[in-house]
């Protein structure tokens, strides 16, 4: 089974979810905010994949299930449970891990190239991608790299892109499963008070996403494939 985190309701597995759906695996979707609480057992867990959000990982007065998810991430970890954070979930999981979570040199907002490290090139979770790719991004924290992890990719302006924790625990900061309708209503929840430009902003991403669609699947397809490969050998 495949169980997925969502930190903010509008923010699910979209394609992560399709692929597995696709490949056969269960799935259980607990939606935190909503009230949905996390399984007391891992025995029936193939993989956990959270998911991101607006919050910080250190506003758990404001958001209480984060503490609750700190520490599942941590005892995910400990039993080498495969693990895949986007954006929020990767701070998550540096900071279940040690490390720090802080404010992006910049924010990101839109799309943007990520190169991968020389232990990214070698790492198994991005056998078969180029050197540079390009990703979608949604972020004004970043985390940093836990003791003993692997940091595997950097941008520009930001970086801390993944990293690695032990086998099979992964954190990504860009978005490997946005749909068009995701960037709509993101910018529609998160983004349509700061700035005038709204909706130009808006008609730019949307059409920069159909110019990139094609990579962006053909990135997020292999990156799948490896977690899964990772996944099927644990």
């Amino acid at each position: 089974m495949i169980l997925y985190i969502q930190n903010e309701a509008i923010e699910g597995p979209e394609r992560i979810g399709e692929f597995f759906d696709a490949h056969g695996f269960e799935s259980k979707t607990v939606i935190l905010p909503k009230g949905d609480k996390l399984p007391e057992e891992l025995d029936d867990i193939d993989a956990v994949v959270s998911l991101g959000g607006p919050m910080n990982v250190y506003e758990e007065k404001k958001y209480p299930f984060l503490k609750d998810e700190d520490e599942f991430i941590k005892r995910v970890v400990k039993e080498q449970i495969p693990f895949l954070g986007v954006c929020l979930g990767a701070q998550l999981l540096a900071k279940a891990c040690g490390a720090e979570v802080t404010k992006s040199p910049k924010p990101e907002i839109g799309f943007f190239k990520v190169a991968l490290s020389s232990s990214g090139m070698e790492d198994p979770l991005f056998d078969g991608l180029e050197h540079n790719f390009e990703v979608f991004q949604w972020h004004g924290d970043m985390f940093h790299i836990p003791a003993k992890a692997k940091w595997l990719a950097m941008s520009k302006d930001c970086p801390y892109q993944a990293l690695r924790v032990g086998k099979n625990a992964y954190g990504l900061q860009f978005h490997v499963e946005v749909r068009e309708r995701n960037i709509r209503e993101w910018s529609e929840l998160y983004w349509k008070s700061r700035t005038d430009n709204y909706k130009a902003e808006v008609k730019r991403m949307v059409d920069e996403y159909h110019k990139q669609v094609h990579n962006l699947e053909k990135s997020a397809d292999l990156i799948f494939n490896n977690f899964l490969k990772l996944c099927e050998s644990r």
